[in-house]
């Protein structure tokens, strides 16, 4: 049997979630900027799958160790919480720095950096949702946070706009490559970055564990070796829900990282009819996408404060399934447009099915594993994640040229087909547990 915990209100479960606005604004300057910062720094398009490695790559590496060890924290701070803080320094440090890469190498490295820190943070604020939430409202604890995504990223990918609606120059660049506005708008999520973290931590600090706990903390075997096995005990007990899921994260994340690569190039081809990364008419497309990704976030917000209806008259994953559809249908729909104007529809698609992922699939986890492997669970789901992006790194680099014809409009058709694979299979997923319960008082 879980442990009571106390109740919190909406504002406060909002307080609690408000590091994943930083959080997920780091992400969102990483999808709507990386594509066109290799692009200025030289690279070749083709390569750009391969050249995101770092995110999947250390969220595979890192976020199961780390989640066996905040599992197994027993600090003064919280168990979760020294993870919240080195991340959160780790990845503002990354993003001040990224803009400043005058080379490939540079940039390369420097998200290798960037995407540990975000790792280290974001499987402990998951797992923090299991542990100071009863279950009828984690439901809420994860749905803030994809609200929270949602608003992070239309923040993220408006800013560059924003920047230069204040009269920040369009064609100035640094170091004569990457633009001001890329620059301006980095900086400004290395300081929410650390910021909204250390507002969550001060709002809503963490229950300090039970003397039982700490007692069966403290009788748990410590080093590498108990990390390892502990992670492959939990593959070897890993519930049927989670197993089944992994189809359904395979197409998924594939799809998404194909959307987060070449969107703005396909953009360039489709309605500026340019494949020149240093000309003005790309640097417009950047401009024109980040509304594009700013509209599909912001329906991602609004989306997630109406899913808990939905997830629990539906169910998580039934409802999962439609949304990815309307995800599917997006990104079918953006590189067949040519209208500047007409460019912002798909963005209801990809807004509903984006809030869907960043919520929906955490609740039907939530409720088929055991509290006390919260971290462990949350961090081999990422691995879910994470492996998806590693075989779309690998694989791109060698259909962009022969099979999609060196096309980034081929990249989000293909994309929009492997969506709808993952909403066959997430509609075979049985859900376990309790559904979603009223909102909190």
């Amino acid at each position: 049997m879980e442990t009571q915990r106390p109740r919190l209100s909406l504002l406060r479960i909002l307080e609690r979630n408000l590091g994943f606005l930083g959080l997920q604004f780091s992400f969102g300057l990483q999808q709507a900027n990386m594509g066109p910062i290799w692009g200025y720094l030289g690279a070749k398009e083709a390569d750009f799958s391969w050249l995101g490695i770092a995110g999947p790559l250390t969220g595979l590496i890192v976020q199961p160790i780390i989640g066996v060890m905040s599992d197994r924290t027993g600090h003064r701070w919280g168990r979760r919480t020294p993870y919240f803080l080195i991340g959160a320094v780790m990845c503002s440090l990354g993003l001040f720095l990224m803009p400043l890469s005058n080379t490939v190498l540079m940039a390369f490295s420097l998200m290798f950096l960037l995407d540990v820190g975000n790792n280290v943070t974001m499987e402990p604020y998951r797992a923090y949702v299991n542990d100071r939430l009863d279950p009828d409202q984690r439901g809420w604890g994860f749905l803030s946070q994809s609200a929270f995504t949602g608003l992070a990223q239309t923040l993220a990918y408006l800013a560059p706009s924003i920047l230069v609606g204040l009269g920040i120059s369009q064609t100035a660049a640094v170091r004569g490559t990457i633009p001001q506005f890329v620059v301006i708008s980095f900086w400004i999520g290395a300081f929410l970055s650390i910021g909204t973290i250390i507002w969550s931590m001060l709002r809503v600090p963490e229950l300090p564990l039970s003397q039982k706990e700490k007692a069966r903390i403290a009788e748990l075997p410590k080093g590498v070796s108990a990390t390892f096995a502990e992670i492959s005990g939990a593959v070897k007990d890993m519930p049927q829900q989670m197993r089944t899921m992994a189809w359904m994260s395979l197409f998924q994340w594939y799809a998404m990282c194909g959307l987060w690569g070449y969107a703005t190039n396909s953009v360039a081809r489709s309605a500026f009819h340019t494949a020149d990364n240093q000309s003005t008419e790309f640097q417009l497309a950047q401009l024109l996408y980040g509304k594009v990704g700013a509209l599909y976030n912001f329906v991602a917000f609004l989306t997630a404060f109406m899913t808990p209806v939905l997830a629990k008259r539906f169910g998580a994953a039934r409802l999962h399934a439609a949304c990815l559809v309307c995800l599917a249908l997006g990104l079918l729909a953006l590189p067949m447009i040519e209208n500047k104007a007409l460019i912002f529809l798909p963005a209801l698609g990809l807004g509903i099915g984006w809030a869907s992922i960043m919520g929906n699939p955490y609740i039907v986890l939530a409720n088929s594993i055991p509290p006390e492997r919260t971290g462990v669970y949350m961090g081999l789901f990422n691995v879910m994640i994470c492996a998806p992006m590693l075989i779309y790194a690998a694989t791109m680099r060698v259909i962009y040229e022969p099979l999609l014809g060196g096309d980034p409009r081929n990249v989000l058709r293909l994309s929009g087909v492997l969506m709808l694979c993952a909403a066959i299979a997430v509609w075979r997923v049985r859900e376990a547990g309790p559904e979603l319960a009223a909102a909190p008082a």
